[in-house]
């Protein structure tokens, strides 16, 4: 079954069987999907609308900080009907190769960080699922 969350203008399908929270930070919120397994799909809100392109960089420093070895493409693509930026991504974590992507756009209530994650074990399974959870982004205008 498919479950949909619907909230502050941001809509997206997800499988029922995935757990969702939901946190407030300082500058906005997040929305973390998770698999049973090991994949999840992290949406971040940011209020103070900082640049795309910044919200992107700060993502990709982060994971290399954890995973120095990282290997990451620049990408510009659409998202949620709107121009996104971000990074594929591929490193090694456990003795697993990892795939993940970021991408960041601007929606009316602010800027927008999607960031999806699996090991490469998962990809046949869930990389079409967070694709669909991708696809379905919807950000009303104010």
């Amino acid at each position: 079954m498919i479950a949909t969350f619907e909230e502050a203008g941001l809509r997206f399908r997800y499988p029922d069987n995935w757990q969702l929270q939901r946190e407030d930070t300082e500058e906005g919120w997040s929305v973390l999907v998770q698999s049973p397994g090991t994949a999840f799909v992290l949406i971040s809100v940011r209020e103070d609308m900082p640049s795309a392109e910044d919200m992107a960089e700060t993502a990709l420093t982060a994971l290399r900080e954890e995973y120095p070895d990282l290997e990451a493409d620049e990408c510009a693509d659409t998202l949620a009907g709107q121009p996104a930026v971000g990074h594929d991504i591929r490193f090694f974590s456990l003795d697993l190769t990892n795939t993940a992507w970021t991408r960041s756009f601007y929606g009316e209530r602010g800027t927008f960080l999607v960031l999806c994650q699996l090991t490469d074990l998962e990809l046949e399974t869930n990389e079409p699922v967070l694709r669909a959870i991708c696809a379905s982004l919807e950000v009303d205008a104010e």
